[in-house]
């Protein structure tokens, strides 16, 4: 190892490896595996496998697991019978094995607690069978009719299963929860004024738009422990929107999130495509970094971390990904990812792709071991144990 490679791979550890508090709860260091949809859980059940998934990765260094999306107790909320459940004897039982495992290793997780909303035009893949609600029946791409507008006793049912999710989580042993407000799903279809035209006291302004989303973190805050820590994953892009924004200034921005944070937040989870974009003209920082300067809460980046280009316009147009070498996937990327956090423009680092092709990502990234980082490739990628 070249002493350049060695000063980058000593930087990596002492940043990397610090801890951090969420509400209640430290993080070990401040690697967060990123949830990714795996739909390897028949009867929405997770088994031995998922608990081995998930520890491995633990085992491995990851400080902090946000796992798949999993779905709450209520008939909209989704009903593809391989994604989990955060409901239900069974499904709880597999849960709770799951969290043994990853503590065992060493780790940390949070279940990430789901409602789909409308996703799609009604009887369109994924979810062909799930009741279809949201804010005002509109789907993402802006067909109207497309489902139910929500009644008040389906916005008070739905919240009611978040916060019944929540309690279970801790009742089972895991170590806070994240809420999915992110990508274009049902609490993110209220945030979002293209998908939100309510005229009750659910829509209108960005912080009337935020009230549904705010009665659910409300509501999952008194139904757990004060330490417990909730954690809230929200982005501008869509599903199928990728230039779609919840707001165009910071001002809007903390319009949004205010509510958010005096319901009860303790961390949020800015989702973005690339960790390095800026978020808004005159300034550098990332849309994490936005979040904490305008709320003061921890927050977790995402985007393309590991990563050296953009692998899906680059199998669009090449028909195929190629592999690229370890120095450039990872060291190059760590740089301007470990200046930010040195500067504490946020606090932890989400990695999904990156770490689902190699799970000893962490372990070898906080060794200085980047030569034997396996560079993603979703070309060779052949499970995801």
């Amino acid at each position: 190892m070249t002493v350049a490679a060695s000063d980058a791979a000593s930087r990596a550890a002492q940043i990397l490896s610090r801890p951090v508090a969420l509400g209640g709860l430290t993080v070990p260091n401040r690697i967060a595996m990123a949830p990714m949809t795996r739909q390897f859980s028949p009867g929405g059940i997770p088994g031995e496998d998922v608990v081995s998934y998930y520890a491995r990765r633990a085992a491995a260094g990851v400080g902090l697991i946000v796992t798949e999306g999993t779905y709450v107790g209520h008939e909209s909320a989704g009903q593809s019978d391989r994604v989990p459940r955060f409901h239900g004897e069974e499904q709880l039982a597999g849960w709770a094995k799951v969290a043994e495992g990853v503590h065992a290793a060493g780790g940390r997780i949070v279940p990430q607690l789901w409602h789909i909303g409308i996703t799609r035009k009604p009887g369109q893949p994924p979810y062909p069978d799930a009741p279809s609600v949201s804010p005002s029946g509109i789907s993402l791409d802006g067909t109207e009719n497309a489902g139910k507008a929500m009644t008040q006793q389906d916005l008070d049912d739905v919240i009611a299963a978040f916060a019944d999710a929540a309690a279970a989580a801790e009742h089972i042993g895991f170590d806070g929860v994240e809420l999915h407000g992110a990508h274009g799903y049902l609490l993110d279809q209220f945030l979002w004024e293209r998908t939100n035209r309510r005229t009750d006291a659910y829509g209108g302004d960005p912080v009337a738009r935020a009230t549904f989303a705010a009665q659910i973190v409300a509501a999952v805050r008194q139904r757990v422990s004060p330490g417990f820590p909730v954690i809230f994953r929200y982005s501008q892009w869509k599903q199928d929107a990728y230039e779609a924004r919840l707001a165009e200034t910071p001002e809007a921005l903390e319009a949004v999130l205010s509510p958010l944070v005096s319901a009860g937040v303790d961390a949020f989870h800015a989702s973005t495509r690339r960790y390095w974009d800026a978020e808004f003209d005159g300034s550098d920082l990332n849309l994490a970094g936005w979040t904490k300067k305008l709320t003061g809460k921890p927050v977790i980046t995402v985007g393309s971390v590991g990563l050296d280009r953009d692998f899906v316009k680059a199998a669009q147009q090449e028909g195929a990904t190629r592999r690229v070498g370890a120095e450039t996937a990872a060291v190059q990327g760590l740089d301007g990812l470990l200046d930010r956090l040195e500067r504490e423009e946020f606090d932890l680092v989400a990695v999904g792709r990156a770490l689902l092709q190699d799970p000893e990502w962490a372990a070898k990234v906080l060794a200085g071991r980047f030569e034997e980082l396996e560079p993603y490739d979703p070309q060779a990628l052949k499970s995801l144990s």
